[in-house]
């Protein structure tokens, strides 16, 4: 009888924990969503789309916002997102991102021609569609994955008949040769596959340096560190607090950044003001100019 009590316990402490994990994705999905949907807001400001954009992050899924989130987790910035929307060519030196979205809910083989070198049977192209994304399109590059949307699917290839949908993939074809521009789901990219968006890009190359180039490579490491110690703060303060002393300042060079370096999310955003102005403050302002104003007059606008 214990055991059977035991036994009864413990399955309902599994039911439980799993409801409450369950609970805690659900909670993280609609963080990411509300993310997403504000960062597709603030660059729907600014730019021409196609109309809708906002009405369709109204009803984005949480695959949707996961694929836009793992973009800006990998340095993604708000001016970025408006070429994506447009259909622009993604490439990121992450090939585990692959695999994750070819196993996200909706994802389907694609038959595609981008990245013609990549073994298809090996690592087909997968789509997704979705109400901001339209049809989301990505496949893997020798080190890493790429993605595109896509503003009408296709389903041609394979046993499949064309559909209407197929003609009108052609149609965009057909503007992409004209205009040299990625035909997305809110408008036109200049972002091809030939010019594509880079993010995380694997630039890094390690390499060794002779011991004389090291050593000057040091010497003049520690001039310029000197020099900013001195002129950061009071000689004596200097003095009293000394920086680290670090052996290796020339290894330092080759560190790479934090995963939140760089500029930033909104990197060179337009930066604007939706507040109304403070009607107090416009007064004082007029009051002073007409002052600068008067004094100028009184003085012949010399200075």
């Amino acid at each position: 009888m214990e055991r059977k009590h035991t036994r009864a316990f413990v399955s309902h402490a599994q039911r439980h924990g799993r409801a409450a994990s369950d609970a805690a994705r659900a909670e993280q999905a609609d963080l990411v969503r509300t993310r997403v949907r504000l960062m597709i807001e603030i660059t729907a400001r600014a730019g021409a789309y196609r109309k809708g954009l906002v009405q369709a992050a109204e009803r984005l899924s949480p695959e949707e916002a996961e694929i836009l989130a793992d973009l800006e987790g990998h340095g993604l910035q708000v001016p970025q997102l408006r070429d994506v929307l447009r259909g622009g060519h993604v490439l990121v030196d992450d090939p585990r991102l692959y695999e994750k979205w070819r196993l996200a809910k909706g994802s389907h083989p694609r038959i595609s021609s981008h990245h013609r070198d990549i073994d298809k049977k090996l690592y087909p192209d997968i789509g997704m569609r979705g109400q901001v994304v339209r049809e989301k399109l990505h496949g893997r590059t020798v080190q890493g994955t790429w993605v595109q949307l896509e503003k009408t699917p296709a389903a041609f290839g394979g046993s499949k008949l064309p559909r209407p949908s197929d003609l009108r993939h052609l149609m965009d074809y057909v503007v992409y040769k004209f205009t040299d521009s990625n035909v997305g789901p809110w408008g036109l990219s200049r972002m091809t596959e030939r010019r594509p968006m880079y993010l995380s890009p694997v630039l890094a190359m390690p390499t060794s340096l002779s011991p004389p180039v090291a050593r000057s490579l040091t010497q003049a490491l520690r001039r310029i560190e000197a020099n900013d110690d001195v002129t950061s703060a009071s000689q004596e303060l200097a003095g009293r607090f000394p920086p680290p002393d670090r052996p290796d300042l020339a290894g330092e060079l080759g560190q790479a950044l934090s995963d939140r370096g760089g500029r930033g999310l909104f990197g060179n955003s337009d930066v604007w003001v939706t507040q109304t102005p403070s009607r107090t403050a416009a007064a004082v302002l007029r009051e002073s100019r007409k002052a600068t104003a008067a004094d100028d007059w009184r003085t012949g606008g010399s200075s």
